[in-house]
């Protein structure tokens, strides 16, 4: 299968970064854009994780259940975003059209591909080892990783965001790195005009 954008990793600020991409599809230069995300979720940190201080999550509000909700909420309003799910990537390798990925299961191609993984170690996607550095913020104790960026932009059409981009671990600096990077790409699309997608309720 090939894609036009596809972000490795399901958890906040892959999906954030998967919400916005998706919510542009009416728009002339997204409408046919194929889209699609990797789901892996098994070692995000929010399967363990309980929010009280986050803006517009109820209190107590858990991070397993945030995933699914996630999960749903991407499959109900954007369902032309494509959820791959059960699948672990493994290498992603440059290729003549943009990136080849691989996984335990498969091999997709892209033209841009987001990697939203956490900065636990170890990292073990093979073509990305020359990118992994010490962890700018994270505390020194926890040995973190993130992948060398500026700005999110690893390379032409690679773009990495959340914790392994360099960024603290708390959720809405995550999702809001996930949806930075989901404008940068729109504004890629949209001839290199700066682009943000925001829905309005309707006067009457």
């Amino acid at each position: 299968m090939i894609f036009d954008v596809l972000i490795i990793g399901g958890g906040v600020a892959g999906m954030q970064c998967a919400l916005v991409l998706g919510s542009a599809k009416d728009k002339w230069f997204a409408e046919e854009k194929n889209i699609g995300i990797i789901m892996h979720q098994r070692s995000s940190h929010l399967q363990n994780a309980l929010f009280n201080n986050v803006l517009g999550l109820e209190p107590g509000a858990l991070g397993k259940d945030i995933l699914q909700m996630g999960k749903d909420q991407l499959h109900e309003l954007y369902p032309h975003v494509n959820q791959i799910n059960g699948e672990k990537v493994e290498a992603l390798l440059d290729d003549e059209n943009g990136f080849k990925i691989i996984t335990n299961k498969q091999e997709y191609f892209s033209k841009s591909v987001v990697i939203a993984l956490n900065y636990a170690k170890p990292f073990n996607i093979a073509g990305l080892e020359q990118y992994i550095e010490k962890h700018s913020r994270a505390n020194p104790m926890k040995d973190r990783i993130q992948l060398r960026n500026f700005n999110h932009l690893i390379k032409d059409g690679l773009y990495v965001c959340g914790t392994i981009a360099g960024w603290r671990s708390q959720y809405a600096i995550a999702a809001g790195s996930g949806a930075s990077v989901a404008t940068d790409i729109l504004t890629l699309w949209n001839d290199n005009i700066s682009t943000k997608v925001h829905d309005k309720i309707k006067a009457e």
